[in-house]
């Protein structure tokens, strides 16, 4: 899995690199099921540069979003589940047939690949990925993106580390809860209700985390990646949810 590159990366690098001979930021997106990229912002001199933007499918490669439940397409700008199709989408998965007819549909006699991931698409064609479909939180009737809430946390000087997930609630459905590795000079210094506060003053109200637990660490992947999983089955555990 990946993100983004954060703006402040890309103003980074037009710093060190000069505009007469400007290197180049590439994004792009893709999954082993495709082969694995259907988009990418490399292109003609003329394509426009869209920082955070995974940029327009591939040539002979089409995209659209749509609802996840009810697979309907919907309008651009909205968010929802990407779905690809094209040359390099596989057939299937090696003797799974159960799990390949999961991830493909048919919509108007073209055969769709589900991604699994959020995404959106602008007027222009260029798309954007939001977070992973498993990861999203429903508060109270609402859809809420970890990595959404994660991108603003990190604004906070005291945060090294973040990670959001959404445990069972009796009331809200999932709460959202947020596993957060402070930096070194600022342990004992800030509080669980500090951070609340401070993201009450910058996120939408059914999107900032109710529940804040300090670490020393988070679980990663050997790659670097956050286990949200596992954090996840802690607090199922916790619930009595899961064995």
């Amino acid at each position: 899995g990946a993100g983004p590159i954060a703006p402040e990366i890309v103003e980074k690098w037009d710093e060190l690199t000069s505009s007469s001979a400007r290197g180049l930021l590439v994004e792009g997106y893709g999954l082993s099921e495709a082969s694995p990229v259907t988009h990418t912002t490399f292109g003609p001199p003329f394509r426009k540069r869209k920082v955070g933007s995974i940029g327009p499918p591939l040539p002979n490669t089409y995209a659209a979003i749509i609802n996840p439940e009810t697979l309907e397409f919907i309008p651009i700008g909205a968010e929802g589940e990407l779905i690809v199709s094209g040359p390099q989408v596989m057939k299937g998965y090696w003797k799974r047939p159960e799990e390949t007819e999961k991830v493909f549909l048919y919509i108007n006699g073209v055969k769709w690949l589900r991604t699994g991931d959020v995404a959106k698409m602008d007027e222009e064609g260029y798309f954007y990925i939001i977070d992973r479909l498993k990861d999203m939180i429903k508060y109270k009737g609402h859809s809420v993106y970890p990595r959404e809430i994660e991108d603003v946390m990190y604004e906070h000087p005291a945060i090294q580390e973040v990670c959001v997930v959404g445990i069972p609630d009796p009331e809200a459905g999932e709460t959202i809860k947020a596993f957060v590795v402070l930096r070194p000079e600022y342990r004992g210094k800030v509080t669980e209700q500090d951070i609340i506060a401070w993201c009450k003053e910058r996120l939408a109200a059914y999107k900032y985390p109710r529940i804040i637990e300090f670490r020393s660490e988070l679980p990663k992947s050997a790659a670097g990646k956050f286990l949200r999983r596992l954090l996840r089955e802690e607090e199922l555990k916790k619930l009595g949810l899961k064995k």
